[in-house]
């Protein structure tokens, strides 16, 4: 899949600046664009779009298929008449953090407002593309729609402490549902009308400018989900509608305990049955979305680490094994080179590298993993492979200064002799690393190009506050920077894509 040396930048919408609580897929979003043409860059890597729930977490959201209603820009809903100038709030004052309670405070009723004002409007073409949109995304719409209109009259309860009739999904109730509860229905059908339609314009803006974006599928979903309730048949659980086994990862060097995630696990005999279409129209969904697409914890399509749902940590799991392959025979059936990057960090086994290797995908390297041991670790560059992403680090690593400021000086000896750099070039030493490696396409998260520390780290694992939140200065990507990273970017032949 990767056939050329390309080069890109990892940075989440809400990272950006703007005049929102949070970034959006307004102005800022094509001026990142710009910027990164302008250094010589071709591909944008974000995490999850979906709509996010306590903590904020890309990774934990309401919907697999939903695009997050805080990232709709609001100045552009004002250029389609869904709102007027004069209804825009005040520009935020500049943060480095995120304010998802004051953005979900002061966008949700202006949304509402725009809605209403769509409604009313006389264009009959945008109405009609409302009714396209909804027409063919109703495989997961009406459900999510539905879904999102019964939490929030149940007090945004869980789906699971609904009444039974609406936990089981009884006709119905959830016909009645719809009846009463139509308005809300239609308000968030506009939401994902108009966040689809400023995504998909983003999407054709990076397209012509030569941008590739590159998304992110966890392989999980969360419990509390449209997903789960709606397809409560392809997940483990019991008759009362909760979970018997959830997901995680085992004891470890790192964690004694291992990591229980909580998500439910499928049940892929069922997924079988259905002859996988969930999970195709998922995939179906996300390549419409995206250019690449990479696919979190690959190695649960070959075993996952089932934990009992009553136990509060990872120790007594079992691995479970599943039908990835399956799953992957037929997509390759409809994609000749399905555009999948295999997120294959973690305990990888060697069916689990030989079902990434059948397929082509490639793999991740990550140079925060490379000096932790000897010459033969695969993480270092000089095992590194062509049909690769190469990383300073992820999304889930401190920041390459806050990794160098925790390693102790063994580990920092080793680091500067094999970089042959001086203490002071770090972390640009490492972004230079990246660039140079043979891996086809090398990402560095925003952080480590701004030479940033620990405070502007995305997500520390394992704990549920704090995270997510960053944001970059306006001023930030000034023309020397844009300069530096241009200059490394053609010295390693990664400049070589054609702009249009």
């Amino acid at each position: 899949m990767l056939k050329q040396r390309h080069s890109g930048i990892l940075l989440h919408p809400t990272s950006l600046p703007g005049g929102q609580h949070t970034g959006s897929l307004g102005q800022e979003a094509r001026d990142f664009v710009d910027f990164l043409v302008s250094s010589s860059q071709s591909v944008w890597q974000i995490l999850p779009l979906n709509p996010t729930g306590y903590g904020n977490c890309p990774y934990s959201c309401f919907s697999a298929f939903a695009g997050n209603p805080l990232l709709i820009n609001l100045a552009d809903l004002a250029q389609t008449g869904d709102l007027m100038p004069g209804d825009l709030p005040p520009p935020t004052p500049a943060s480095p953090h995120c304010d998802f309670s004051a953005a979900l405070i002061s966008q949700m009723p202006l949304l509402r407002k725009a809605r209403h004002n769509f409604v009313v409007q006389q264009d009959a073409e945008r109405h009609q593309r409302f009714a396209d949109f909804c027409r063919a995304q109703a495989h997961w719409l009406d459900d999510y729609c539905l879904f999102e209109a019964i939490r929030a009259e149940q007090q945004f309860l869980g789906w699971q402490e609904w009444p039974e009739p609406l936990r089981r999904r009884d006709p119905a109730a959830l016909a009645q549902c719809r009846s009463e509860l139509a308005d809300e229905i239609s308000w968030h059908q506009y939401l994902q009308f108009v966040f689809y339609q400023q995504w998909f314009s983003l999407r054709e803006y990076a397209r012509r400018r030569g941008i590739l974006m590159f998304g992110d599928l966890p392989i999980f979903v969360a419990e509390n989900s449209a997903d789960v309730w709606a397809h409560a048949p392809l997940f483990h659980l019991d008759e009362h509608q909760q979970s018997t086994l959830v997901a995680g990862v085992p004891p470890d060097y790192f964690s004694a305990t291992g990591q229980r995630w909580g998500n439910p696990l499928y049940r892929w005999d069922q997924l079988k049955e259905q002859n996988y279409l969930w999970w195709l129209q998922r995939f179906d969904w996300n390549f419409t979305l995206f250019d690449l697409l990479r696919v979190d914890h690959f190695r649960g399509f070959v075993a996952s680490w089932a934990i009992p749902a009553h136990d509060q940590t990872a120790v007594n799991g079992h691995w479970m094994d599943t039908s990835g392959r399956e799953l992957f025979d037929l997509l390759t059936e409809r994609y000749i080179n399905p555009p999948i990057i295999a997120e294959d960090l973690g305990i990888i086994t060697p069916d689990v590298e030989q079902l990434r290797d059948d397929f082509s995908f490639p793999g991740m390297k990550i140079l925060q993993f490379a000096f932790d041991s000897g010459a033969d670790n695969p993480y270092l560059p000089h095992n590194h492979r062509r049909n690769s992403v190469v990383y300073t680090g992820t999304h889930d690593n401190t920041t390459t200064r806050g990794w160098w400021n925790q390693l102790d000086d063994r580990v920092k000896s080793r680091v500067k002799e094999y970089l042959g750099r001086p203490t002071p070039e770090i972390p640009w030493a490492m972004v230079e690393t990246a660039l140079a490696s043979v891996a086809r396409l090398a990402i560095i998260p925003l952080q480590d190009i701004l030479g940033l520390g620990e405070e502007t780290r995305m997500n520390t694992p394992g704990t549920a506050n704090g995270n997510w939140s960053w944001r970059f200065a306006k001023n930030a990507l000034d023309e020397s920077l844009c300069g530096r990273l241009r200059t490394a970017t053609h010295l390693y032949g990664r400049d070589l894509c054609i702009r249009t």
